[in-house]
């Protein structure tokens, strides 16, 4: 009886002690999985939103660059300064975000972003002439900065979805680039002009600040300076013949977007399209790239290389210039569409930078020389084609400078595909 009474307590409480450690284990790891997901669904909205204002504070500004102009009684010089500001902004803010990133760590670095953007967009509209430009360079140095360090996150923070995430991203900020200039006149109505119309872009940053915040509060983002094991010691980038060959690939893609869509709606009129078709036209060119962006990426991601999908949107483009430089006038829907196909490329020039890096921390440096260096080289682009045009009068010698230039962007663009790291 006593040996019954001894076993019995013993396996009851046995039994006890596997049993529960065993039910809030379990709970325990439902309860983390779900946490991690809300949490994963919270970043990928917050990078969302950070994607949909990395443009409106650019494409806001050509709607009502005219009523801008008349009411500040400023030069054609200075819409011209006024539209090639942001391209230099992005290249030497695009060089210093890896540096702020390691300085207060990657969620504060896109969040102090996000506040540079906004008060630039208020600071703008405020005074004259100068102070609209000191405005611009502010925001869009913000915007630079968010440039650079979002794919840093997408790297960090989604690991296994890269092509996804990075298409997503890349459709958000298409997507707010067609917003800024479409909701842009509807807003000059509504507020009654061009200041408070422009100003209220800056209430879309401060969303995105708030989302960006709650996302981040249980340190969701790594800072881009904060190694991990095996890391090994931070190197230069700059030695490496593959950091500066994604640096090219990146550069050449965004120079021929800057030409395009500075002067596709003057070619397109020369040629006798109407100046409203001109801009539909223009307009049809961020539509085409928003589903590309949302599909290529996640499928290129998948695979060793990305050679081929770099190379064969590349293609596309390639006969989109030859058409607008033989026949401009024949066909000009079907320019775009092959010309914005080629143009999708800049989803995969960011998948790519993602790809060539080992980690985090050289995702940051590789974002900052491609996009830093890419972005001067880009803010040529605009300003050589308008030269060549008006030293022959005609197009043909810029469209040869835009295939060389596409043809060159090729070559780069299939050596940083092939899976290799920096």
């Amino acid at each position: 009886m006593s040996c019954h009474t001894g076993r019995v307590p013993v396996d009851s409480s046995t039994s006890r002690q596997q049993d529960l450690p065993v039910h809030d284990s379990t709970a325990g790891l439902t309860g983390d999985r779900q946490a991690r997901v809300v949490g994963g669904v919270l970043l990928g909205a917050a990078v969302v939103l950070v994607a949909l204002n990395l443009r409106p504070a650019i494409t806001s500004v050509g709607p009502l660059l005219g009523e801008a102009r008349t009411d500040l009684g400023a030069s054609a010089t200075w819409a011209g300064v006024l539209t090639t500001l942001p391209g230099l902004s992005f290249a030497a803010a695009g060089l210093a975000a890896p540096w702020l990133a390691r300085r207060v760590g990657m969620a504060a670095a896109i969040g102090l972003a996000l506040v540079v953007l906004a008060c630039g967009l208020v600071l703008r509209v405020l005074d004259g002439p100068l102070v609209v430009l000191g405005g611009t360079l502010v925001a869009t140095a913000g915007i630079a900065f968010a440039n650079v360090l979002i794919p840093v996150v997408v790297k960090s923070s989604f690991p296994a979805r890269i092509g996804l995430m990075t298409g997503v991203y890349t459709a958000s900020l298409q997507a707010g680039g067609a917003l800024g200039s479409a909701a842009t006149p509807p807003l000059d109505s509504a507020f009654g002009g061009w200041r408070p119309a422009l100003a209220g872009w800056a209430a879309l940053a401060l969303i995105a600040l708030v989302v960006w915040a709650v996302a981040t509060r249980g340190g969701a983002v790594r800072s881009a300076g904060a190694p991990r094991a095996g890391d090994g010691p931070r190197r230069s980038l700059l030695r490496s013949p593959l950091a500066w060959t994604v640096t090219l690939f990146f550069g050449l893609q965004a120079f021929l977007a800057y030409v395009v869509m500075g002067w596709l709606p003057e070619v397109l009129m020369d040629a006798g399209v109407s100046k409203g078709n001109a801009g539909l036209l223009l307009g049809l060119l961020s539509l085409i790239a928003v589903p590309i962006s949302l599909t290529v990426p996640a499928l290129a991601a998948r695979q060793g290389s990305q050679s081929g999908w770099i190379v064969g949107l590349g293609v596309f483009g390639l006969a989109g210039l030859f058409g607008l430089l033989l026949a401009p006038g024949a066909a000009p829907l079907l320019w775009t569409l092959l010309l914005g196909l080629g143009m999708s490329v800049f989803s995969l020039a960011l998948t790519t930078i993602a790809l060539r890096a080992r980690n985090s921390a050289e995702t940051a440096q590789l974002s900052g020389m491609a996009q830093g260096f890419g972005y001067l080289l880009a803010a040529l682009g605009p300003f050589l084609f308008g030269l060549l045009h008006d030293l022959t009068g005609g197009w043909t010698l810029p469209f040869v400078m835009l295939i060389v230039a596409l043809s060159i962007q090729l070559v780069a663009g299939w050596i940083a595909g092939r899976p290799r790291y920096v």
